[in-house]
């Protein structure tokens, strides 16, 4: 199994897990809020956060833009998009407070423009959203830049996978089982696909989540996933179409703090007996 490096650490089997706290735009279009985020995911141990970058008039139609859909932005949809969007000025503001604060930040990009946009910026990698999976050009124009990718996998079947990979290539890739549903139920997440993903594409999978909670994306580590990326939030009840999958200071930090124990408890799977056994042994073994 390949490690991939991201910065100056590495992801794979064997390796501390990854932890993506997922801002997308649960910022509101708020840089101040943003920090906020950045801050919870500094404090809580998160090796990055994740944004998301679209153009606006590229990745939906005028139609689309046009539809009613009342919003703190306004009244249509394209209010609504064109709002939650930051810009070059946010994200210089935004590159600046994680250098600060020493986490590493980056985006899924929808468009090839976007993509152009983050090269302004010392990026370490690039996330392709479960969205973008059937995209060929935005592969491959995303893979021209060179840098590791990390690809979601939620509304794919695996025929649509295997395509993706094969277009992106396997060097510096990163697969993440997902399940786009927000917030996701018990049923949904089915998170032995991680094995299969691992036996089938040979290369780092993650998981990224949206269920209530944390416990799946721990169970997820423990059967093999590298990393994990989950939304976060100041507060679930913030306005927001991803607020209730997104987790609170309290979850993230309850959830790294497992998911760092997932390979203590594991052990190296050799039985044995402990010292502090040995009292008891002494105390309760009628035949020793």
């Amino acid at each position: 199994m390949t490690k991939v490096k991201i910065a100056d650490r590495y992801v794979g089997d064997k390796c501390p897990c990854f932890v993506v706290a997922e801002i997308g735009i649960n910022h509101n279009g708020s840089v101040e809020l943003a920090k906020k985020m950045i801050d919870i995911a500094v404090t809580t141990g998160c090796d990055a956060v994740k944004f998301q970058k679209r153009t606006i008039d590229i990745v939906y139609t005028k139609e689309e833009l046009a539809k009613e859909r009342k919003s703190i932005f306004g009244n249509t949809n394209g209010d609504l998009k064109r709002g939650l969007e930051f810009g070059i000025k946010e994200y210089r503001e935004i590159d600046k407070y994680c250098k600060k604060k020493g986490i590493l930040w980056f985006a899924s990009c929808w468009d090839e423009k976007s993509v152009d946009f983050m090269e302004k910026f010392d990026i370490p990698c690039y996330k392709i959203a479960s969205a973008s999976l059937t995209d060929d050009n935005l592969l491959k124009y995303t893979r021209s830049k060179g840098k590791p990718i990390l690809l979601s996998t939620g509304m794919s079947t695996m025929e649509e996978i295997k395509h993706a990979v094969k277009v992106l290539g396997k060097k510096d890739l990163i697969i993440y089982h997902c399940t786009s549903t927000y917030p996701s139920n018990a049923d949904e997440m089915n998170l032995n696909a991680i094995k299969i993903l691992k036996e089938e594409f040979n290369c780092p999978v993650g998981y990224s989540g949206h269920e209530r909670g944390i416990t799946p994306s721990i169970l997820a580590v423990a059967i093999g996933a590298c990393s994990v990326e989950r939304h976060i939030t100041t507060d679930r009840t913030n306005w927001g179409s991803d607020q209730a999958a997104s987790l609170e200071t309290a979850g993230l930090y309850h959830m790294i703090r497992d998911i760092r124990q997932v390979p203590v408890v594991l052990g190296n799977g050799k039985k044995r007996v402990y010292e502090r056994e040995i009292p008891i042994i002494e105390k309760l073994r009628r035949v020793k």
